[in-house]
Formats: C-alpha cells, sequence, structure tokens
C-alpha cells in the first residue's frame, strides 16, 4: 500500500463559523462543502489549497473525539489524511507492519469517503487517516 496523495489536513476547531471566516477572510479560500457527519459528532467544512483540502472539525457533542482532543490540546491540526485505493486494504496492510489501528475496518466519513484511522502511538505521533472513495 502506497498512498496515492495527501486527501487532507483535519485541524480542530472550537468555533466553525470563526474558523470559516479565517480562511476565507485571512487566507482567501472557498469554503466549498460543510456538512454533518452525526456517528463521529463532528460538523465539517473542507476548502481546497491545490489538490489537498483542509477539514475543519466541530465537536457537536462534548462526546466527540475532537471535543476531547480540543479540550487536551487545544485548537489546531489533528491529522493527517491519505488517499488510498481501498481503506480496508490499506488497513490490513499496515496492521501486518504492526501499527496500531484505531480502526479495524472502514467506515463512512465526511464526503462520503470511507475512512479508517491509524493510532498515533504507532506513527510517532501522528494522528493518520486512508481514505478512499466510495464503491
Amino acid at each position: 500500500m502506497t498512498p496515492k496523495r495527501i486527501e487532507h489536513i483535519g485541524i480542530a476547531v472550537s468555533n466553525l463559523d470563526e474558523a470559516i471566516r479565517y480562511w476565507e477572510d485571512v487566507m482567501g479560500l472557498k469554503c466549498y462543502n460543510i456538512e454533518e457527519v452525526a456517528d463521529q459528532k463532528v460538523k465539517t467544512a473542507f476548502f481546497k489549497v491545490g489538490e489537498v483540502k483542509i477539514e475543519l472539525l466541530e465537536p457537536t457533542s462534548e462526546e466527540s473525539t475532537i471535543a476531547s482532543f480540543i479540550e487536551k490540546r487545544g485548537q489546531g491540526v489533528h491529522h493527517i489524511a491519505f488517499a488510498v485505493e481501498n481503506t480496508d486494504e490499506a488497513l490490513k496492510d499496515a496492521q501486518q507492519k504492526g501499527v496500531r489501528l484505531i480502526d479495524q475496518t472502514q467506515r463512512k466519513g465526511a464526503e462520503d469517503l470511507n475512512i479508517g484511522f491509524l493510532h498515533p502511538k504507532s506513527t510517532m505521533g501522528v494522528l493518520t487517516e486512508f481514505c478512499s472513495e466510495s464503491n
């Protein structure tokens, strides 16, 4: 398994509206998609920078992993996501190489992508996500 490209960089934010204003007004980018991913208890906003996306993540519940992240570390870079051909195969390949997984199998994420996360304790502290197009 070799990633095709960086799919997106996820950034945890406390207030999505304020964060969108920053990325649009200061950085000059245009938010092209806002959606809620109910099972992950998060609301997302997306921007494109060349072929890479910036994903802003606002918790919609105190039980959200994003809420927990912000409470412990504050707002900021949460994860880096790589586009792969098949998320399930990429997860299995990583596990066979000794990487600890958060997701044993793919699940649905924002923008209808199949996603799966690697545990940061196995990735030098970087929460890593694999993403693939839905079939």
